[in-house]
């Protein structure tokens, strides 16, 4: 039995290109559906093997099948977003979104048509940019904050002035303090960093911190935000995140950052 998956759902277009990847099966074609002034952008799927349960099932026993499709939807909505140089307004889906057949697409997409044209409206005229924070050299920064901060300063003071005996014990309230005092130091950064970059955009949002496995680098990320700017303010915006790299690589940080992204931070998807 076969359903319809969804990736996306854009304004209407005209003359866009035909999607040129397969489906998240890799075999059948993507295309589009029109609703109104409204476009699906759809592929047929067996609806045994990409039901809920399934891929509930597959994301426990085998994620490199959950890796290798969210890499095809993600493509086709990459794809479907771009024409001719120009991004497109859509609504990214998430990942799994599955109807049974047209009629009930059609059905949901008529019960969600204005809040589907207000999240439209939210993001139009802009752009979804990634800013990621990662703490480079974690050494060279605890050495900066030990150094300028002032309540480890005067810990250290304390046990310079103590017995040797006493030191000891001192000692082990230095290494919580300094652990508390990076913490808090640490997050006094990428506060400030999320705040400096939200100055030249719509909006933004913090996202869940990735773990090392999923980001294949060594050093800790320590922010994972995304920013809804403006198409005009976008070169303000590349600026601001360029300057601020080059400050915070001064305190052993650096940052990527990159776009424009489908808009999954700032959009609404409907449900099956």
């Amino acid at each position: 039995m076969e359903g319809l998956y969804l990736y996306c759902i854009r304004e209407k277009t005209e003359n866009a290109p035909e999607i040129s990847i397969k489906g998240i099966d890799g075999e059948g074609e993507t295309y589009t559906l029109l609703f109104r002034d409204l476009e699906a952008v759809v592929s047929r799927v067996s609806s045994e093997e990409f039901a809920s349960e399934e891929i509930q099932r597959k994301a426990q026993e085998d994620l490199n099948w959950i890796k290798e499709k969210a890499v095809i939807h993600e493509k086709v909505v990459e794809e479907a977003m771009r024409k001719n140089g120009k991004i497109l307004n859509l609504i990214p889906m998430r990942f799994g979104t599955i109807f049974q057949d047209k009629v009930r697409l059609e059905e949901t997409l008529k019960k969600d048509y204005s809040r589907v044209e207000e999240a439209l409206e939210r993001i139009r005229g802009k752009q979804e940019w990634s800013v990621k924070l990662y703490l480079g050299d974690r050494e060279k920064f605890e050495q900066m904050i030990k150094k300028n901060n002032e309540t480890i300063v005067e810990k250290e003071r304390e046990i310079a002035s103590l017995p040797e005996g006493m030191a000891f014990f001192v000692e082990e309230e230095l290494k919580e303090v300094i652990s508390k005092e990076v913490e808090k130091e640490l997050n006094k950064m990428m506060e400030g960093a999320f705040e400096s970059l939200k100055m030249q955009a719509v909006t933004a949002v913090k996202s869940k911190i990735l773990g090392k496995e999923l980001i294949g680098r060594q050093e800790p990320m320590v922010l994972n935000a995304a920013y809804l700017v403006l198409e005009e303010k976008m070169e303000d915006f590349k600026k601001e995140a360029e300057d601020l790299n080059h400050k915070m690589q001064e305190k052993g940080f650096f940052i990527e950052y990159s776009g424009p992204w489908p808009a999954y931070s700032f959009t609404h998807s409907p449900s099956p």
